[in-house]
């Protein structure tokens, strides 16, 4: 189990009442010991009596926390570690910055420098979804392209499992903590990710409490995957109106993920892409939030049967300037 002191001191100010990732972003300077930490928790209004004997013994239990999992996870970095990973994108809540991650597989995968392209997409793309989903996954891979998803069912899965056919490298982002791989229908997947030399990575080490939050962790996840990434691609997706637009879609629950990731990507200014042929796609609802994307003012790139080498290279050009022009959000 590999962390450094510093991440173990983040992860038990993290316990404290009021203390988030919001808190950890604004009040934490690397490098700093248990001492500075105490006394900076200790101004937050319902901290005023904690010791450094009181952070001590929760710290030695969140020792021993994580050794319980060692088996599942292969350690934990947090924000101010020289290893945790660098991230895209114009981040202006600092609630919704990452600060802490526990992960199983290769760590270096999340280097700023390594190309990164998340593949995201309903849980059940029908027709020729699947087809086209894993052309795009395989030429990204051809050209040196890092996986990113979410290991969910239908479109995740699709690009996880791509990238492994492909011979490349994948990262799975997960909504839960390593030792409860979620869905559970995923977990050889999540197995096979780790080895050929991928990557999976959570911000949660404990189980959720109710549904409630795990919806939240859902959403957090998403998040990620545009934060992770260089370009986010979505192969399909129906929008947050499909079901009142059409009648066979009326009542039905429909998955949202895509659409949370999406949309974070645009507000943090991340580049996005998306898969769509106007003359298969223009009528079919799986392709709603496609459409409104091509129509937002980001200036998406489409990729279709006939552009899809030169998209690809493209995007991938871009990242290679990307990596020029930006610094680390730290």
């Amino acid at each position: 189990m590999k962390y450094t002191e510093h991440a173990l001191n983040v992860l038990t100010a993290m316990s404290y009442p009021k203390i988030g990732k919001a808190w950890i972003v604004k009040n934490i300077t690397p490098g700093d010991d248990m001492s500075t930490i105490v006394f900076k928790i200790r101004q937050t209004r319902e901290n005023e009596t904690l010791t450094i004997n009181d952070f001590e013994s929760k710290r030695r239990n969140f020792t021993e926390f994580i050794h319980r999992f060692k088996d599942s996870c292969d350690g934990c970095v947090a924000w101010g570690d020289e290893a945790f990973p660098g991230y895209r994108g114009d981040v202006q809540k600092p609630s919704e910055r990452p600060v802490f991650l526990y992960y199983k597989g290769n760590l270096d995968l999340l280097t700023i420098d390594n190309p990164k392209i998340s593949v995201i997409g309903l849980l059940n793309p029908a027709g020729d979804i699947e087809n086209r989903e894993r052309e795009i996954v395989t030429e990204f891979v051809k050209t040196g392209a890092t996986i990113v998803s979410g290991l969910a069912l239908g479109c995740d899965s699709i690009a996880h499992s791509q990238t492994l056919e492909s011979g490349g490298k994948t990262i799975a982002i997960l909504p839960s903590h390593l030792n409860d791989i979620l869905p559970a229908r995923n977990r050889k997947l999540a197995y096979d990710i780790i080895e050929d030399g991928g990557l999976l990575i959570t911000e949660y080490g404990r189980l959720f409490a109710s549904p409630r939050e795990l919806s939240r962790q859902y959403i957090d996840r998403d998040r990620l995957q545009a934060l992770f990434c260089d370009t986010i691609v979505l192969a399909a997706s129906y929008a947050s109106n499909s079901a009142e637009k059409h009648p066979k879609l009326h009542g039905l629950k429909l998955d949202s993920g895509a659409r949370h990731a999406m949309n974070k990507a645009f507000e943090y200014k991340i580049p996005r892409a998306v898969m769509y042929d106007e003359d298969f796609d223009i009528s079919n609802p799986m392709f709603d939030l496609n459409r409104e994307i091509i129509n937002s003012s980001d200036n998406p790139t489409i990729i279709n049967q006939d552009n899809l080498i030169q998209s690809v290279r493209k995007i991938m050009t871009r990242k290679i300037r990307t990596i020029e022009q930006t610094s680390l959000k730290f």
